[in-house]
């Protein structure tokens, strides 16, 4: 499984994220993926996963030494590497339409809040549970909210062949301290895409605190 670095995707996402390293649009932090063997259902979408933790693993790391070298050990011993163990992630297939549904706008008001025509919304039940992916998008803790249409452009760049082949599993998040932050308030997702008509992989993960 090999982590795709060029893509026109990516320059999307530039808009959103234009100082950042990684490739993030509200709270959702995109990876695409390619592999040399054959699909093989779940098994090709946990692998998938474990080559994008392995990746932000070694980020861990690599963030840790830079913080030694510019501040010193005292400093650094307090950044610990991301832990995970792939083989706790459960999984559950979605529907490409429930996945991808997105909300209209109902209204905005005086204070900004959006309001939007969904059955789900967050409350003291929800926090810290998996929010819908259309959320963590048009809903980020801070920064740039998004609208309807960014969130539909975001996805028919991401998947220009169309979505309805889509293969899609919702991850738990129990199975990394990465997803701490998200558990703690806003919500905390991994879910996996299989694209059989690009033959690539996307991973899509969230946790975001206040």
């Amino acid at each position: 499984m090999h982590e795709i670095i060029n893509d026109t995707f990516f320059d999307l996402i530039k808009r959103y994220d234009q100082y950042g390293e990684d490739h993030f649009a509200g709270e959702v932090g995109y990876y695409l993926l390619t592999c040399n063997e054959p699909y093989e259902g779940l098994d090709s979408h946990r692998e998938a996963l474990n080559a994008v933790f392995e990746g932000l693993v070694e980020k861990s790391i690599e963030h840790r030494e830079k913080v030694r070298i510019d501040l010193g050990d005292r400093v650094a011993d307090k950044f610990h590497p991301w832990v995970y163990d792939i083989e706790k992630a459960q999984a559950t297939p979605l529907a490409p339409s429930d996945f991808f549904y997105c909300p209209d706008i109902v209204r905005i008001d005086s204070n900004g809040c959006v309001f939007y025509d969904a059955e789900w919304v967050p409350n003291d039940d929800n926090f810290g549970t998996t929010v819908p992916y259309w959320y963590a998008v048009m809903e980020p803790v801070q920064g740039r909210r998004n609208k309807p249409e960014d969130f539909k452009k975001i996805n028919e760049v991401l998947f220009p062949k169309g979505t309805d082949t889509l293969e899609v599993f919702e991850w738990t998040t129990d199975w990394s301290d990465y997803f701490d932050d998200g558990h703690e308030w806003y919500g905390a997702c991994c879910w996996s895409i299989y694209d059989r008509n690009m033959d690539r992989y996307a991973v899509l993960i969230v946790s975001a605190t206040d």
